[in-house]
């Protein structure tokens, strides 16, 4: 069995690669504004997201940009399933790098 194959079995692995490839999601979205929010963001917290909270950013990044640029900026309120802790959280870091 190679490295490679021994670190992805593993559960640290298994989030290490989950981490990555939520990384790319978060940088490649397609508008320039939640590529920068987003992209931000995972990687300062991606590696300390429980494997729910992971659970629930990958659930976020299944939505419209339009909508997630509303919902981080405050424009407007997400709705009740995607207006959690990871949501609470990318506001919170959002807010703080707006305000110079």
């Amino acid at each position: 069995m190679s490295d490679l194959h021994r670190a992805s079995a593993s559960p640290r692995g298994v989030c290490d690669i989950r981490c990555r490839r939520l990384l790319f999601r978060c940088w490649h979205r397609g508008t320039q504004e939640i590529d920068l929010i987003f992209g931000a963001f995972a990687e300062r917290a991606a590696y300390r997201l429980s494997p729910v909270q992971l659970d629930r950013f990958e659930a976020l990044l299944d939505c419209d940009d339009t909508d997630l640029f509303d919902w981080v900026t405050g424009h407007c309120k997400p709705p009740p399933a995607h207006d959690h802790d990871v949501m609470h959280m990318l506001r919170a870091s959002h807010s703080g790098h707006t305000k110079g």
